[in-house]
């Protein structure tokens, strides 16, 4: 671990021991396992950053303090589920949050669903429903989010579209959701790349799009490995329209993108141009409050989507805790607790953060709809809400 992650932990640390009360006034305990090194670390760093936030910005729920438990998984999905069973089992948190991408926060489902704990995920997953119904997550669905790029591809004349994306689960999603968006606007898939996110270079994967001729390019990756295939197209001199998903919403992938990404657009939820919307969107006032104390707590503004989502996790975790804790059927600390938590996030009613408006229902994993969702537009290393 480097320096700068040493310091983020020493930071959250502190954080959560001024936060901390005596364990007999039963404190509510949050659990959260990113990836703060390796190669997810670019969208881990921010996670906690913005849990950071949260917890400055709303230390006290119901009259009880709030302890913060950050655990670093490395990029490693084993490592989640490790650190999810260590978090439930010696910790004894009442919720649990990450991960990093999508297999990692699919481990820490699975612990939370065996041990009866809620999970709030920051990544955007798939699960049987019998096997979701102690978890939910604050990410867009793919699906919502990739059928406002395709229909952006259908007005911008786009025919075919070739896809680069990862191998692995998120890959599988962006790539599944584009088909399903593409063919009933009458727009072909023309090819299906993948690359590891560990990978070096992708020249070989877009040379077989290239070759196929598309009008387009979708790609299918995250944080700072998503900007393989900009560079690659851009050395290929590829000519046409480069569109990407709400996984590339962050810093390091724009500067390592480079003007490579220039003019592609995304979606993401509307907290990256919080400044730009209208005043009177649900999520603008938020937005800004988080930048601010975000901004407050980072000295540094937030320059990334990532942030927001544990910003957003947190805020569902107080809204429902705060009507458990209401009918004081329950302590923190006991399964009694867990289980009325879990019931009041199944059960919250236009709960609003940065990236949507929450409203979770049994048997399903999201809780936003359109309200979630902009295209924007890579300008030159900055977001533009796309005209």
């Amino acid at each position: 671990m480097n320096a700068l992650h040493r310091s983020l932990l020493g930071a959250i640390a502190a954080a959560a021991a001024a936060l901390a009360v005596p364990a007999q006034a039963q404190e509510l305990k949050v659990g959260l396992s990113v990836s703060l090194s390796g190669p997810n670390s670019s969208l881990g760093v921010p996670y906690a950053k913005g849990m950071q936030a949260a917890l400055a910005y709303r230390p006290e729920i119901g009259g009880r303090k709030v302890r913060l438990i950050v655990l670093d998984d490395a990029s490693d999905p084993t490592n989640s589920g490790r650190n999810a069973r260590k978090l439930v089992e010696e910790e004894k948190v009442d919720v649990l949050m990450g991960s990093s991408g999508v297999p990692a926060t699919i481990a820490i489902a699975q612990v939370g669903r065996e041990s009866r704990t809620p999970m709030i995920g920051l990544s955007p997953i798939q699960l049987k429903p019998e096997e979701s119904d102690w978890t939910v997550t604050v990410a867009q669905p793919p699906q919502l989010m990739i059928d406002a790029v395709v229909e952006r591809m259908q007005r911008d004349g786009v025919r075919t579209v070739g896809f680069i994306g990862f191998s692995d689960a998120w890959g599988d999603l962006v790539y599944g959701a584009l088909g399903k968006a593409a063919e009933p606007r009458g727009i072909k898939v023309v090819s299906n790349e993948r690359y590891a996110r560990a990978d070096a270079s992708v020249a070989g994967q877009v040379l077989k799009i290239t070759a196929a001729r598309p009008d387009a390019v979708m790609t299918g990756g995250a944080g700072t490995p998503g900007a393989l295939p900009y560079l690659a197209l851009a050395d290929r001199g590829f000519k046409g329209k480069v569109y990407g998903q709400h996984g590339l919403v962050n810093p390091d992938f724009v500067r390592v993108a480079g003007a490579s990404a220039n003019g592609s657009i995304l979606p993401t939820g509307p907290v990256i141009v919080a400044e730009q919307l209208p005043d009177g969107s649900p999520t603008k006032k938020i937005s800004l409050d988080f930048r601010a104390a975000f901004e407050k707590v980072n000295n540094a503004p937030s320059t990334d989507a990532f942030s927001a989502y544990s910003f957003d996790g947190y805020l569902v975790f107080a809204d429902a805790a705060a009507r458990a804790l209401k009918d004081g059927k329950a302590e923190p600390g006991t399964p009694a607790f867990r289980q009325a938590l879990r019931d009041a996030i199944l059960s919250g009613k236009e709960v609003v953060g940065t990236h949507g408006v929450y409203n979770f229902r049994p048997g399903s994993l999201y809780g936003v709809d359109q309200r979630a969702r902009v295209l924007v537009q890579v300008d030159n290393g900055k977001w533009k809400l796309a005209p």
